[in-house]
């Protein structure tokens, strides 16, 4: 029986030190490459920029490689188990950082099945990370950021999505991250939202901002970022108008917009039943939901429909007849909204929610109950969670402290604290340098 040996990767930015690997692994055996889905990837790395469907169709036909398998999860024990190969082949790079705890686990299971685990020198100089980081230099299309959305909500227990009202905002959503263990905490996308944006340019939540005037900034945005964007559509507008602004959103690469059912001025969902919060009928924001599905030129870009029955002081089985029915003209997720603090409301719509459509997407933005972990939230069956308001909210009072310090001492000095320096500032933005 020919010998099998195992090689767990990516595979979605191939080089040199990946081919070596494979090269190093023939002198051994059958070649097994365990195929890492999006889902295994995307709570540790990047969402590839390929599918698995393409990274596969390229392993496949690399020299060498004897078949393709799924790898299902970040660790590589359950495929050795399963297969039971002579041999597993790694870089050495595994035996520090986030993957030093999977190189242990290897280890103990190929020693139980009496295999052996290979390293070989890993290759100096280019790794896929760093690949990466300059190819995000270059940038994105439309296309591609348009369908990296649903791939997310396919891939990730809880899509993590963040305001942004300008392109400072975007830089710092693209960018930061935060390693915990062996996984990578980042922020996957971004949410245009009308408060933010009217606020922002010193005007009411009212829809006063017309799409024209939120396109400009939404430009800034996607000229030096790469990840999805969701849109704050508000009302819609009148579907007549609301099949042209689907149409617009989808050619700049906008993954997503939001409407709810309300009719007449927008009043801030937050006022709650302190201003009057009128909905539209089940069968005329079906009607708007259909309307903009039909006008869609591709079948990535999603019309997801934001329930307001919580907000008008409405019960949860309002909420249900209203989502089932949105669903059922053709809403590519429910949106579901409350002022309550405690969220149990949330909850509970949730949990019943799913009975019913088990793989529609829910989407929500947990304001006012903050508490409340995205852990609980992916629980309840929450598969989007949006931070819709907090950049803004963050840097209005920052502003305020160091305007107000400067009055209070009649200089700059004992706001130093305070700010970034202006070289870093600088170097945030590409190009500068």
């Amino acid at each position: 029986m020919n010998k099998t040996v195992y090689i767990g990767m990516t595979a979605d930015i191939m080089h040199p030190g990946l081919i070596r690997i494979i090269n190093e692994a023939t002198k051994y055996g059958e070649v097994i490459i365990g195929l890492l889905t999006d889902k295994a990837i995307a709570e540790h790395k990047r969402l590839p920029y390929l599918t698995y469907d393409q990274r596969r169709e390229v392993v496949e036909n690399i020299k060498g490689v004897s078949r393709v398998v799924p790898q299902e999860e970040w660790s590589y024990v359950d495929n050795l188990k399963r297969l039971k190969p002579d041999y597993i082949i790694h870089g050495d790079d595994w035996k520090s950082g986030p993957l030093r705890e999977i190189r242990e686990q290897v280890f103990e299971v190929m020693n139980e099945q009496g295999g052996k685990v290979i390293e070989i020198p890993y290759t100096q100089g280019i790794n896929s990370s760093g690949l990466d980081k300059e190819i995000k230099t270059i940038g994105t299309t439309p296309e591609v950021r348009l369908k990296s959305l649903r791939r997310l909500i396919e891939a990730k227990p809880i899509v993590r999505i963040l305001e942004a009202h300008d392109g400072l905002c975007g830089l710092i959503i693209e960018n930061l991250e935060v390693q915990k263990g062996d996984k990578r905490e980042v922020f996957d996308g971004m949410w245009s939202s009308s408060l933010t944006d009217s606020t922002s340019k010193g005007k009411p939540d009212i829809e006063a901002v017309d799409l024209t005037t939120r396109l400009q900034d939404l430009n800034n945005i996607l000229e030096c970022t790469t990840k999805p964007i969701i849109f704050d559509g508000d009302t819609g507008g009148k579907i007549e108008h609301f099949v042209f602004t689907v149409r617009t959103l989808e050619r700049h690469g906008i993954s997503a917009v939001i409407i709810e059912d309300k009719v007449g001025l927008k009043k801030n969902s937050l006022f709650g039943t302190d201003a009057v919060q009128t909905q539209d009928t089940i069968e005329g924001f079906c009607d708007k939901i259909r309307a903009g599905k039909n006008a869609r030129v591709t079948d990535d870009f999603m019309v997801i429909a934001r329930i307001e029955s919580l907000i008008a002081g409405k019960p949860v089985s309002d909420a249900l007849e209203r989502a089932y029915a949105y669903v059922g003209a053709g809403a590519d997720g429910i949106m579901i909204h409350s002022k309550n603090k405690s969220g149990e409301d949330i909850r509970e719509f949730c949990e019943a929610f799913r009975q019913k459509y088990t793989h529609v997407p829910i989407v929500v933005v947990p304001t006012t109950y903050d508490h409340v972990t995205e852990a609980e939230l992916h629980s309840w069956g929450v598969n989007v969670v949006i931070y819709a308001n907090h950049m803004l909210r963050a840097a209005y009072p920052a502003m305020t402290r160091v305007a107000r310090a400067i009055l209070e001492n009649g200089r700059a000095q004992e706001v130093r604290d305070y700010c970034m320096p202006i070289k870093e500032i600088l170097e945030l933005i590409p190009g500068t340098k």
